[in-house]
């Protein structure tokens, strides 16, 4: 069986398969075809922590990637990293545009892809996906002697946004809770459709390759993205807001064909489950569970709780927090008790926000949740009294996982590697040059 993974950049889940006003048809005939998860959640709301816990299939502090790649982060060992498990097996691996586990000029050497597609337009980076799509396209329809795995990503929808294109009108777009609805905002998030309309072209692009080619019957395709979309309170943040995200699985045979899984799922849960599709033996450091049994009915769930964390971004932000399918428990852990505003992303709706008043703003050290009562995540459950067990009880699970795990955070403070650029955390903006 073949591979391609399909991934964006900070789309979370506003595309139309998960009831967005957000036109995705591509997307949206690929979860008709395929199976659409809505309860699963990335390891790490930020770019590399997330992506590099999907392909290693650990929680990005136990791979060891705390922060972005181009700032100086590294996984421990790229050997673990599923390409070059995939090598092992005798596939052809293939990297087409965006990675996020290694700096872009030793993406080949550190990560181990036997071959790098890219397009060479210089001007806007948001239309590279499309010669990139293009690229990955004529690559699948080559005549080939042994299973492939491309990994396809796209900068889209990565700020800064193309501009809004002519069918898509401001005046008629709602922005995003918990964003405000005023025109700076609705303008804002107009022209994350229109990026997210690109990234909808490019899946199109990939998937009507495979079905000409005939590899739509031999081929495992899963798109999803790496966290939340980069608006305040979303990416970068342990709300689901920031650690939901979209994830569509689909390939011949699959018996939950068009159909949706409400299962609590993890991106570290991947790696595993191809495991499990290609009849391989699980490689001992993953930490994920296949989602196979999901596929096959033996079971409605394959877990009793996600992780996710966040270490470093722009700045020093850690916090951890567990989420169960009713229950979200948030730790800080950082002495920063305010906004950290180098670690939202810039737009017309931070502005908005910080003119308002915003970097005023206090944040409670814990939150606890009750996402039956409170989807989301208004009401801070910590001192009520009659959750107290389920707070002591979610408390004693966390730190079990981060001590099982080796999270650097039970000892203190987590070190940055050498020469790392990290912003102070009173910097406004992640273009700011006032390192640590």
């Amino acid at each position: 069986m073949n591979i391609v993974y399909i991934h964006t950049h900070d789309s979370g889940r506003y595309i139309q398969p998960y009831g967005y006003a957000v036109p995705t048809p591509n997307l949206m005939e690929l979860a008709r075809e395929g199976t659409l998860f809505r309860n699963a959640y990335c390891a790490g709301p930020t770019c590399s922590p997330s992506r590099a816990a999907l392909l290693t299939g650990m929680s990005p502090h136990s791979c060891g990637m705390l922060g972005l790649a181009h700032r100086g982060f590294r996984l421990n060992d790229y050997s673990r990293h599923l390409t070059q498990f995939l090598n092992q097996k005798g596939f052809e691996t293939v990297l087409c545009g965006v990675q996020h586990e290694a700096p872009a000029a030793q993406a080949s050497g550190l990560i181990g892809y036997q071959k790098v597609l890219k397009s060479e337009r210089l001007d806007n980076g948001n239309l590279k996906d499309v010669d990139n799509a293009e690229l990955a396209a004529g690559y699948i329809t080559q005549k080939k002697d042994r299973p492939f795995f491309l990994a396809f990503g796209m900068v889209n929808t990565h700020r800064e946004f193309p501009g809004i294109d002519e069918e898509t009108n401001p005046n008629y777009v709602m922005p995003p809770f918990p964003v405000a609805d005023m025109p700076d905002c609705r303008k804002d998030f107009a022209a994350f459709v229109s990026s997210a309309k690109i990234a909808d072209r490019c899946v199109g692009i990939i998937m009507n390759a495979l079905k000409e080619s005939g590899h739509e019957e031999d081929t495992l395709v899963f798109f999803t993205t790496d966290h939340g979309i980069a608006f305040p309170g979303m990416k970068c943040n342990l709300f689901d807001t920031g650690i939901g995200i979209s994830l569509i699985m689909k390939w011949p045979g699959n018996s939950r064909k068009g159909e949706v899984v409400d299962s609590l799922v993890s991106h570290i849960d991947i790696f595993p489950t191809i495991c499990d599709l290609l009849k391989v033996e699980k490689p001992a450091w993953l930490e994920g569970k296949s989602m196979m049994p999901l596929f096959s009915g033996e079971t409605g769930e394959i877990r009793d709780e996600i992780f996710s964390e966040v270490t470093f971004h722009a700045a020093y932000e850690p916090m951890r927090c567990i989420r169960t399918k009713r229950y979200k428990l948030i730790r800080h852990y950082g002495k920063h008790s305010g906004i950290v505003p180098c670690n939202i992303d810039d737009g017309f709706c931070k502005n908005f926000m910080v003119k308002h008043g915003w970097l005023e703003k206090k944040r409670d050290s814990e939150m606890l949740f009750d996402l039956f009562l409170d989807p989301v995540e208004r009401v801070n459950l910590i001192p009520d009294v009659s959750y107290r067990e389920i707070h002591e009880n979610l408390s004693g699970r966390l730190e079990d996982w981060m001590r099982s795990t080796g999270d650097p955070l039970i000892n203190g403070d987590a070190a940055m590697p050498e020469g790392a650029r990290i912003n102070k955390s009173t910097c406004l903006s992640p273009k700011d040059t006032d390192y640590i």
